[in-house]
């Protein structure tokens, strides 16, 4: 292969490898490219998801208070539960022990 040879074959191989990376290009834009609707419709759809997660973020906020107050409010239920059962017990031995004294007075008489 002589040096003009070489040049030609070189040249060839340069156009075709640049047609083929502008056929490649301009295929790869064909699919790509977004139009003005698209761009209108992705917008909506952004400002869409924007307030969807507002919402789930209140919703959320909303939960947790919620919730803090419904255990505010276990928590008060269950003190007073325990305070009730501790003077049930008082109110238990009591009524005991005022049985047996009067067992002891009736059997005294």
């Amino acid at each position: 292969m002589n040096r003009t040879e070489f040049i030609v074959v070189t040249a060839v191989v340069l156009f075709l490898a640049i047609a083929l990376g502008w056929f490649a290009h301009w295929l790869i834009r064909r699919f790509i490219r977004v139009d003005g609707s698209e761009l209108n419709e992705i917008d909506w759809m952004a400002k869409a998801l924007q307030e969807a997660e507002e919402a789930r973020d209140q919703a959320v906020e909303k939960m947790n208070r919620r919730e803090t107050e419904l255990l505010s409010k276990l928590n008060e239920a269950k003190a007073e539960t325990r305070a009730a059962m501790e003077s049930l017990r008082d109110l238990r031995r009591e009524s005991d022990e005022l049985r047996a004294y009067i067992e002891r007075v009736n059997q005294n008489q």
